[in-house]
């Protein structure tokens, strides 16, 4: 009786160990490296609200988010595993996966419904909204800009002869400041970036062209948010995981930028609130919230829409084996529509 006494509690020790250890391992987060596409600025408040409301910690997610150098290198870090998800333009992915078609790499949610391609140039250097105004000028064009990367789009459907504009390959850091000083008319960006700091350097918004490439027949879409070959082979349920926090912090964005503007701030100790949460709202009104997605919902696409903008972007060179959208965007991840609905 002692022995079978003494068996039991030890049995009943050793269980209730295992019970207190199991949750604890049960509650190991899940680690994902997360790349931007650029600094930590106003845009960034999209993803990093999700860490400071503890969005993804609810989610049973580590989230770590590093700072990138353009759009279009977001998509090599997370190709190769690097990362295990990122953010970039899904144009440049297009162009990536016809070239790369053995790398498993895709969008899962599209954040950017407009691009925010854009040329910005002064009116007190000749630009204006007119396109004609472009001839003759001299444009600050960084050769991995995305934008940049969509003249050839912009320059067919508008039907614009570019023989007599010239294009200087200028490092993003010296690109506005080369605007301001008038050493170039106009530079190829991101509105969103481009625009708001040149005002932050002085330059009255007034004489602030902004030429949305999208207002001009560039149909395509804008920045999505990729996973890598290894997170869609192995947890698939952290990328349903991740998704579902971001759009919680992309509510509390959109809602009180404000407050996005200010968890921009707590990583970038050289940014200022007021430019930050004008960055913010300009992204917010132009690109993120747009009469699409206040109908359908936020994150998918539309098939139409994706074949005219692979069609567009046949138009800056042939594809090797024209893409399917299987091929660069899966919706699978995704929640309801009416779970990513955005106003």
């Amino acid at each position: 009786m002692f022995q079978m006494s003494r068996r039991n509690t030890l049995l009943s020790l050793g269980l209730a160990a295992f019970a207190a250890i199991a949750p604890a391992a049960a509650q190991t987060p899940t680690k994902i490296r997360f790349t931007l596409d650029w600094r930590f600025e106003g845009p960034s408040a999209l993803f990093l609200m999700g860490i400071d409301k503890g969005y993804y910690a609810a989610e049973g997610l580590d989230v770590t988010i590093d700072t990138g150098n353009g759009s279009r290198e977001a998509i090599p870090r997370v190709a190769s595993n690097t990362y295990d998800m990122g953010f970039g333009d899904v144009n440049s992915l297009i162009r990536f996966r016809d070239e790369n078609p053995s790398v498993n790499l895709k969008a899962v949610m599209m954040v950017y419904d407009r691009p925010p391609f854009a040329i910005i140039g002064r009116k007190s250097r000749g630009i204006s909204a007119d396109l004609k105004s472009l001839a003759g000028k001299k444009f600050g064009a960084p050769a991995a800009d995305a934008a940049y990367a969509q003249w050839p789009i912009m320059k067919a459907v508008n039907k614009i002869d570019d023989s007599t504009m010239k294009f200087e390959n200028v490092g993003f850091p010296v690109r506005e400041p080369m605007l301001a000083t008038g050493e170039v008319d106009a530079v190829f960006g991101f509105s969103i970036s481009s625009v708001i700091n040149l005002k932050a350097r002085g330059v009255p918004e007034s004489d602030i062209v902004n030429i949305l490439m999208s207002d001009y027949g560039v149909d395509l879409y804008g920045n999505v948010i990729m996973v890598s070959p290894k997170l869609q082979a192995e947890n698939p349920e952290a990328i349903r995981k991740f998704i579902r926090a971001f759009i919680k912090s992309v509510r509390d964005v959109v809602k009180d930028p404000a407050a996005g503007a200010a968890a921009v701030l707590k990583r970038n100790d050289v940014a200022k609130q007021d430019v930050e949460l004008d960055r913010l709202k300009m992204l917010i009104e132009q690109n993120l919230v747009t009469p699409a997605v206040k109908n359908a919902g936020f994150g998918g696409i539309l098939n139409d829409r994706f074949e005219r903008a692979l069609d567009q972007i046949a138009l800056t060179a042939p594809f090797k084996n024209r893409p399917k959208r299987e091929d660069i965007f899966t919706s699978e991840f995704l929640p309801g529509s009416a779970d990513r609905m955005i106003h």
